[in-house]
């Protein structure tokens, strides 16, 4: 398999449901979300002539198939596990299949943007719920019409017919294949119905594993990533960002920049007043643009350039102690109380037993391993810019803001993307590179270096969470209290006041549901430092406060943890949590014990190692980590991990392994060293050595994942694994050296306890 990436062409013809044959014989079926036209196609996609709107499926006259995915591909498998769901549809040869990606799609309204593919945005959790129905019936589609042409070709009803790896089989054994069949198969018109999708006893493709379409390009270094691109006559720029978003130049001399050799402009930019957060640019900053990386950076080196601080100034450690005064004040009205079910303070009172625990977490960037970047080229008839973003369409609002392009003058090419977690759903980074191209008239290469990556972030806020439970003589757990404050991922977003914990507690978070009387109250902290969306949010930070606290209350019960939990969780039954959303415990159970009688949980009193459990729900999806770990002297070693998901219908188990894998490691790695301080409002996090992520010998040497067969509608899985893989180590920790660890990063703090 291969992807293509090519220039999207605007082209016009009208259906509901498009079907058009290029004079090449091509066969092209798409499903638009609106009657639409002028529908952006990769001529990848299309045969001599150019067709048509949302071009999902090409079957060429030779009867190589080409499939475009509509999301941008973060390294979650997306681009692998949609086209799988057409194929499967399409019963496609799948080693003749191609896939590229579809870029934006974008159409005038009446001068306001249709989005022709409807979804597309990576990194939520949910482009295969949300492409589930509509990608299976592109392929169903395309299908129908193939079989409707073999079966005026063979004079017999289609329903005697059959589609098998890109063939149309005839009752008496004839083959057809669908190359053959392009041609006349774009003539019919199709159903004025939907064609109904395969019944799940169909499926040859869709739960059976195949490695990622883009593996191989990426192992030997030729997958293209936006950073790779590059365009005539282009500058590149490199930028100095003031160190405070509210700052400004105090003084600049570009005396000396102006004379290296390729320097062609030193340019200002600063943020837009009256734009949320991420829509603009971030911080002021001066931009030397140049012929080459080279003469940029020597450039920018030579700037004379002095900031003028902004008003606002703080650091992590007051930020923090704000945090625990006021968790810790019981007078303190919460910004939001976000779940009170039962009545907490009465029950209360006829508690025979009482735990308590206070849980920190630090700043943390999102330090993807391809910094930001864009190329842009803007001039009066159109915009064309490749961009590693999560959302082309928001990346389209902030060009067409700056521009005033009409809808389908603006182009977003998306390749593959190195790495998301959140980051690149914001785009001050487009806003910049637009900016730069207007000013000098001239296609820009904007590009960031790791300091800056690390130092002008969208962060994700410290937390503190401070839990009180009581239990009766029976070991129920009777009371949850928890009360968590952290500054809001939506502030300054156009979010109202009554969303802004959103981004910070999930209301149905366990043990929602399991306890008679729980509350659930947020404290919203103002603070300088500027946030935004972050990968696992808001159920990793929860976690591992919630899961590691469970496990303090089976301490002082003295029993086993996992005996605690499965008390905790009761009998499988279905529980209401409201939203339309509900907690399927016997799910939740399965992969609990699952991960437990993978690691040998019997043996966990027994073993002079430590196991560690924890196990969370996401949107209808189940998980649970076990964790091994060994101490010599100081030194720990993470010897096993095994994690177990449910995810419903499974589209590319082997996708699914390697997400959930990479998402542990990913939560491993953070838990045990990375944290963001700042002082005066300045990052002190500049480089690889101030935020280390976890090496190889930190790391197990293996991640075995469970994955549960299901055949529910399929749910998301981009960061499934992370949420139980921190607080299944710190129990292990405390297993096997006797230290709670309540504040990450772990390594540090274990360090200091032992």
């Amino acid at each position: 398999m291969s992807r293509a990436n090519d220039h999207t062409l605007p082209l016009s013809r009208r259906r509901f449901l498009k079907v058009l044959a290029g004079t090449a014989g091509a066969l092209i079926v798409g499903i638009p979300f609106a009657d639409a036209a002028d529908a952006p196609v990769p001529a990848s996609m299309m045969g001599d002539t150019l067709y048509g709107l949302g071009a999902y499926v090409r079957i060429d006259a030779d009867g190589d198939v080409v499939i475009g995915v509509r999301d941008p591909d973060t390294g979650t498998g997306t681009s692998t596990s949609l086209a799988r769901i057409i194929a499967d549809e399409l019963d496609a040869d799948w080693t003749r299949v191609s896939v590229v990606s579809l870029g934006l799609g974008v159409e005038d309204n009446n001068g306001q943007p249709r989005w022709i593919y409807g979804h597309q945005t990576s990194g939520l959790g949910d482009s295969i719920p949300a492409a589930w129905a509509d990608l299976r019936s592109a392929g169903a589609l395309a299908r129908w019409l193939l079989m409707q042409a073999a079966a005026r070709r063979l004079g017999v009803p289609a329903d005697r017919l059959r589609c098998e790896e890109g063939s149309v089989i005839a009752p008496d054994g004839r083959r057809f294949g669908y190359g053959s069949l392009a041609d006349a198969a774009a003539k019919i018109a199709p159903p004025t119905t939907p064609v109904p999708p395969k019944s799940p006893e169909h499926y040859t493709l869709i739960g059976q594993g195949v490695g990622d379409i883009d593996a191989r390009a990426i192992v030997t270094g030729q997958a293209p990533y936006a950073l790779d691109a590059y365009t005539a006559e282009a500058l590149i720029a490199v930028l100095s960002h003031c160190p405070w978003p509210d700052g400004s130049v105090d003084s600049l001399d570009t005396t000396e920049t102006l004379a290296v050799k390729g320097v062609v402009k030193v340019v200002q930019i600063k943020p837009e007043a009256g734009i949320p957060l991420g829509q603009t640019v971030r911080s002021p900053a001066v931009a030397v643009l140049a012929e080459n990386t080279w003469a940029a950076l020597q450039g920018r080196a030579k700037l004379k350039l002095q900031w003028k601080a902004g008003a606002q100034s703080e650091s992590s450690a007051w930020f923090e102690q704000q945090a625990a005064d006021i968790v810790n004040d019981k007078s303190a009205q919460p910004t939001t109380r976000v779940r009170n079910d039962g009545d907490v303070d009465a029950a209360s009172k006829k508690a025979a037993r009482r735990v308590e625990a206070t849980y920190v977490q630090p700043w943390l960037a999102h330090a993807t391993p391809e910094p930001m970047n864009c190329l842009a080229r803007i001039d009066k008839d159109g915009a064309m810019l490749v961009v590693p973003t999560q959302a082309p369409q928001q990346a389209w609002k902030v060009v067409q803001r700056l521009t005033g392009l009409a809808p389908a003058q603006i182009e977003i090419r998306v390749p593959r993307v190195g790495g998301g977690y959140g980051r690149r759903l914001d785009h001050d980074y487009v806003a910049e590179a637009v900016m730069l191209a207007k000013a000098v008239d001239k296609p820009v290469k904007l590009m960031w270096t790791r300091d800056e990556d690390l130092t002008q972030d969208y962060y994700r806020s410290a937390t503190v969470h401070k839990f009180s439970a009581t239990l009766d003589g029976k070991r129920q757990v009777t009371t949850w209290n928890q009360r968590m404050a952290s500054a809001s991922a939506m502030a300054q977003r156009g979010v109202s006041d009554n969303r802004l914990w959103t981004s910070e507690v999930d209301a149905h978070q366990l043990p929602a549901g399991l306890v008679p009387n729980l509350r659930n109250d947020w404290y919203s902290l103002p603070s300088a430092m500027l946030r935004g969306p972050s990968r696992g949010m808001p159920h990793v930070n929860n976690a591992f406060a919630v899961e590691s606290f469970v496990d303090e209350i089976a301490q002082s019960l003295k029993e086993d943890p996992l005996v605690t939990r499965l008390r905790l969780i009761g009998e499988p039954r279905m529980i209401p949590l409201g939203d339309n959303r509900t907690l399927d415990t016997g799910r939740l159970i399965n992969v609990l014990k699952l991960v437990a009688d993978r690691i040998e949980w019997k043996n966990w009193l027994r073993t002079v190692n430590g196991l560690g459990i924890a196990c969370w729900h996401v949107d209808g999806a189940y998980v649970a980590h076990a964790v091994e770990t060994s101490l010599q002297g100081d030194k720990l070693n993470i010897e096993r991990v095994v994690c177990a998901v449910d995810v419903g219908r499974v589209i590319n188990p082997t996708g699914l392994e390697g997400q959930v894998a990479g998402a542990t490691l990913d939560a491993l790695s953070a838990a045990l060293n990375l944290s963001v301080t700042y002082k005066d409002s300045q990052v002190q996090q500049h480089s690889w050595k101030d935020y280390p992520l976890a090496s190889m010998a930190q790391l197990p040497d293996t991640t075995e994942v469970i994955i549960v067969p299901g055949d529910r509608d399929p749910t998301g899985a981009s960061f499934l694994g992370m949420p139980t893989a921190a607080p299944a180590l710190a129990n292990a920790v405390f297993r096997v050296s006797a230290v709670r660890v309540r504040r990450l990063p772990l390594l540090k703090e274990m360090l200091r306890m032992l």
